[in-house]
């Protein structure tokens, strides 16, 4: 989670067009991703049916596209704006949940919901830092697609038990790479030394070493605890975004993005609004 909050840094210094940084971080993430799973003996036929092989590159487009976006608003709207929308995820899977597989909308779902319409509507409302209103919007409207684009994703990934995820993860890579091999400005690849090595960390470390992190994670803690330490992604990326490039956040977008990260922890963590009213009754 460390890792992730330090993204937003590298995609801003790298100076590349996103479309180019995705790439880039696709390919690098492969190659690291495909050692991963050549160790690992992964490269059998009955790893992994043609069907769920679709299905993971279903799962490829949908995360690309979540990349490109997030990257996107980063400019935009500024990491810390870019990731606190971004973290409306819970949401998106909740009315997934809803429309696809029929589940109930309780009331302490709705409640989480409507703090984190009420951050939102802080956040759209404070347009802080050099950027335009036409910017800061078009950025928070990227980052909500990014968490929509992840969803559907992590939707997919629901079909996939029992497929080795490090497997899962290559198949969405090279699916990034095919997908944007055409878009790429390959003839115009940089020059600096710098460039490559953040491009590179993109690849290896951000995508490669930190699916390895994740996953090796997700076996051993548990669920509750997982959703907890996610958390400090957010933390993290407003410390990068204040320290890096002295973006302090307004009164207004501080609160919103607060409420946003409140109720997503709610709703991740399936907290009861209404938890401690109960203990005191209880005690009583």
């Amino acid at each position: 989670m460390m890792i992730s909050g330090t993204i937003g840094w590298f995609v801003l210094v790298s100076g590349q067009a996103v479309i180019d940084v995705v790439f880039w971080r696709c390919l690098f993430g492969a190659g690291t991703l495909a050692l991963v799973c050549l160790a690992l003996g992964l490269f059998r036929r009955d790893v992994i049916t043609p069907r769920q092989a679709g299905l993971a590159a279903i799962g490829g487009v949908a995360i690309v596209l979540n990349w490109l976006l997030l990257f996107a608003a980063y400019p935009r709207a500024s990491i810390s704006i870019a990731t606190a929308v971004y973290n409306t995820q819970p949401f998106m899977l909740v009315g997934f949940g809803v429309i696809f597989f029929a589940e109930k909308l309780t009331a302490s779902k709705l409640f989480w919901l409507g703090l984190a319409f009420i951050g939102m509507l802080g956040i759209v409302q404070a347009k802080g830092l050099s950027v335009s209103g036409s910017d800061y919007l078009a950025g928070i409207a990227m980052a909500l697609g990014a968490a929509f684009f992840y969803a559907l994703a992590a939707i997919v990934a629901k079909r996939l038990k029992g497929v080795p995820p490090h497997l899962i993860a290559l198949i969405q890579v090279v699916v990034g790479m095919v997908m944007l091999a055409p878009l790429a400005h390959l003839s115009a690849l940089p020059h600096e030394a710098g460039t490559w090595s953040i491009l590179g960390t993109l690849g290896v470390v951000h995508t490669g070493l930190m699916y390895i992190l994740l996953y090796g994670a997700i076996q051993k803690l548990p669920t509750s605890l997982t959703g907890a330490l996610s958390f400090i992604y957010p933390v993290v990326a407003v410390i990068v975004d204040l320290a890096a490039f002295g973006h302090r956040l307004e009164p207004l977008q501080m609160m919103g993005a607060a409420a946003i990260l409140v109720a997503a922890a709610g709703m991740t963590l399936g907290w009861t609004p209404l938890l401690g009213a109960r203990a005191s009754s209880s005690a009583s």
